[in-house]
């Protein structure tokens, strides 16, 4: 038998919400710029030329995951209707 209060439950996107607001508290705007600035040079080390095309595009290309591992169509492509339509 649980006593008191029960802890709030909080969904996924709460949750990331939350610790960024945390994180903010802790380090404050200036360290989001750092890291910002840190992972724009990685991308453009390991990029380098693409990085224009990437934009072009609307930005890098997704990982495949593992419901799509194997398919030469696009994952954003729709899938038809199951069942009878109409």
């Amino acid at each position: 038998m649980s006593r008191g209060k029960s802890k709030p439950v909080l969904n996924v996107k709460e949750a990331g919400a939350r610790g960024g607001q945390r994180t903010l508290e802790r380090h404050g705007a200036a360290f989001y710029r750092k890291i910002g600035r840190k992972g724009g040079r990685r991308t453009k080390k390991l990029y380098g030329d693409l990085i224009r095309e990437f934009g072009k595009r609307g930005g890098r290309p997704r990982r495949p995951s593992l419901s799509n591992m194997g398919e030469t169509t696009s994952p954003r492509k729709k899938e038809e209707p199951v069942g009878p339509v109409g």
